[in-house]
């Protein structure tokens, strides 16, 4: 008994040692890779700020004594996203609460964000900022009347858009299934279908600015050609006769203003003279 009682002290002794002896390595082990990876890793530097001046158009209907003016905004772009759309959503959180301007998708799919950024009518989510000492002004969409700040009135537009009927009409639907469309008719739809009808074409177009009471405009009349141009519709005669007067359609003079100021790369020119061929050659 003595002697078995012996082996099994020394087999609790050598295993406490070996077992002591491993934390001890893993210690070691551990700690040299800690500080290996500690020594690895870059200091980061601190940048210095570059700041960009935004003068923003500011107006609100609560003051109508107060003329509409330009407000000043410095922002770090260090510290920003890369849009303009990035810029207005910082200076609204961190700074100036009060700014108001329409935004939702960010993607350049809505057309909410719809503004005029240096001139130029575009979307503030696809437009970048310019890394440069240069001043960025911004605008709401020219020559429409403005709810507040960057916030146009979009009431007259839609009501455009509705009256074009922007929806397949068709007396005859298929008995089985749905209306069926070849390759090539489909292809005809490409370059107006994508339309987001943001309105950036529309207010860039001088005849829309001093007729948009009776002139449907750019965005519209292209929206009007897709459904003509859908071999689906059957109204196709019908929606040309209603352009068929002397402001719906042919206060187009063709500068194409609405076909290089489109976000999309869209045509609304091509869209327009396509539309008065197929009506001088009915």
């Amino acid at each position: 008994m003595s002697s078995s009682l012996a082996r099994s002290s020394l087999f609790r002794a050598v295993h406490a040692a070996a077992s002591s002896s491993s934390r001890v390595s893993l210690a070691r082990r551990t700690f040299a890779t800690t500080v290996a990876r500690a020594q690895a890793e870059p200091v980061p530097q601190e940048k210095q700020p570059l700041l960009k001046e935004f003068k923003i158009y500011r107006w609100n209907p609560d003051e109508p004594a107060k003329k509409p003016a330009l407000q000043t905004y410095s922002v770090d772009l260090n510290q920003c996203g890369p849009m303009i759309l990035d810029a207005l959503i910082k200076i609204k959180n961190e700074v100036d609460s009060t700014l108001t301007f329409r935004r939702s998708c960010r993607e350049g799919i809505c057309g909410s964000c719809a503004m005029n950024i240096n001139g130029t009518n575009t979307l503030a989510c696809l437009c970048r900022i310019e890394r440069d000492t240069k001043d960025t002004k911004i605008y709401p969409l020219p020559h429409m009347y403005v709810v507040k700040d960057l916030v146009p009135d979009m009431t007259l537009f839609y009501k455009q858009y509705k009256s074009i009927e922007p929806y397949l009409k068709n007396d005859n639907p298929p008995e089985k299934g749905e209306f069926l469309q070849s390759i090539e008719d489909r292809r005809k739809l490409d370059g107006m279908y994508e339309c987001i009808l943001c309105a950036c074409c529309s207010t860039s177009c001088p005849s829309y600015w001093w007729n948009q009471d009776e002139y449907l405009g750019p965005a519209t009349l292209m929206q009007a050609y897709r459904w003509m141009a859908d071999s689906r519709d059957s109204y196709g005669k019908e929606r040309g006769e209603k352009l068929q007067n002397e402001m719906s359609l042919y206060r187009c003079h063709t500068i194409f203003n609405c076909s290089r100021t489109c976000p999309k790369g869209l045509n609304p020119a091509a869209a327009i003279a396509k539309i008065k061929l197929e009506l001088a050659t009915d």
